[in-house]
């Protein structure tokens, strides 16, 4: 039998005492060797391989302890064990985000948890706390309060509170905020919560773990103001979201973003937006429609493709206007996807192409000798995001209660 024990701040319970003492092999977090048998070895992360294999060997011969902080099931450790083949028993403690919101004293079924441990994953977690307004996100060597904060600060207001060694005996509790965060020292915190003050507290939902996703999508016309017929008509919007694909862990830029359309439609998808507009009164009209719909999206006013240097990095772009050279400014920053709708595509399949994507076009009016036509790359592989770099101009985040002023840096 293998025996899966989580651990918290409570007293290890006799039955897991009991199996302790017969183990004839005991794995256990660096954190809680100090109160198990002396021939208790260390595991670091959900085991692998050969470790594997070991621990299948040794559960032919009698018991197998792991011991793992909090609750196994957010560990990977029973997903390990469970693809290895093995059915092991589970003794759960309580998780290191519900404790970590109950210190907080907020409710956490509705909150988003991510993990910033791996390629890529910090940048993922990012963007899920610039579109959700309540993140815990469990944090990793090189990925914790002060490079959220650094990502976040300040085109992204937010509160941290950052829980280390929790019931511990070097437990401590900060709440911060950003600019405070990139500065102090930390103690190897296990997990941040990243609020939205305004919003934090949430309602009651049937759904845990954020919001449901959209009832529908490629929204009509009279959905945005002012009224009057949108940039990409509905069906054609279908379309550009299709291939854009936005979700969790997504940036989208909606470059010439007019009403704000394609970014309010990508952040109901969970993904984080910004929506570009050279003009003042689009950028108005995109601030309103922001507050209609209930999403986050951030708001930058300038040319592209100027403007697009102080963003950070796209996942994928719809490119609305400014041509070919805009298409190949944001082809040059994008991750993944880049979108178009062109009278004439091949510019814009040419500038895509340059910068390493693989394109398609879709006549949408159904004539491949007439126009509009959707343009749009992919990449073969993801490219790698460029280092982040400070803000050189004001990005403006629109929330749910229309406060925007003053979130500029």
């Amino acid at each position: 039998m293998i025996t899966v024990i989580g651990r918290d701040a409570a007293p290890l319970p006799d039955t897991a005492r009991a199996l302790l003492a017969t183990a004839v092999l005991v794995l256990a977090d660096p954190r809680h060797l100090a109160d198990l048998p002396a021939a208790a070895r260390p595991l670091h992360g959900p085991p692998a391989g050969d470790l594997l294999a070991e621990i299948g060997a040794a559960a032919e011969d009698g018991e197998v302890v792991l011991v793992v902080p909090g609750d196994p099931g957010l560990s990977g450790t029973l997903r390990a064990l469970r693809a290895a083949g093995h059915r092991p028993r589970v003794l759960p403690a309580a998780s290191s985000a519900a404790r970590a919101f109950a210190r907080a004293a907020l409710p956490w079924d509705d909150a988003v948890i991510v993990s910033a441990a791996g390629d890529g994953a910090l940048r993922r977690a990012v963007n899920a706390c610039r579109a959700f307004p309540k993140v815990a996100v469990l944090t990793a060597p090189g990925a914790g309060p002060a490079e959220l904060a650094r990502a976040l600060f300040p085109q992204t207001p937010r509160a941290f509170v950052v829980c280390e060694d929790l019931d511990g005996p070097a437990e401590r509790v900060v709440h911060v905020r950003p600019a405070e965060a990139t500065t102090r020292p930390w103690n190897d915190p296990e997990i941040v919560l990243v609020l939205d003050p305004r919003r934090a507290l949430g309602g009651p939902s049937w759904l845990a773990g954020g919001r449901p996703g959209p009832p529908g999508w490629a929204l009509p016309d009279d959905a945005f103001a002012p009224p009057g017929p949108a940039r990409v008509p509905p069906l054609l919007r279908a379309f550009v979201l299709a291939r854009l694909g936005p979700r969790i862990g997504d940036l989208v830029w909606d470059v010439g973003a007019g009403r704000g359309e394609i970014a309010i439609e990508c952040a109901r998808f969970g993904a984080a937006a910004v929506a570009v507009d050279r003009d003042a009164a689009a950028c108005a009209a995109i601030r309103a429609n922001v507050r209609a719909h209930e999403v986050k999206v951030a708001v930058s006013m300038g040319t592209a493709p100027a403007v697009l240097d102080h963003l950070p990095d796209p996942d994928a772009v719809f490119a609305g206007a400014g041509g070919p050279g805009v298409v190949r400014a944001c082809a040059a920053r994008a991750l993944r996807t880049v979108v178009t709708v062109a009278d004439d595509p091949d510019p814009a399949a040419e500038a895509l192409r340059d910068e390493g994507f693989v394109t398609s076009v879709l006549a949408a009016g159904g004539d491949a000798a007439g126009g509009p036509f959707v343009v749009w790359g992919e990449r073969d592989a993801p490219a790698a995001p460029r280092p982040a770099a400070a803000p050189s101009r004001p990005i403006e985040t629109i929330g749910l209660d229309g406060i925007g002023g003053g979130e500029a840096g």
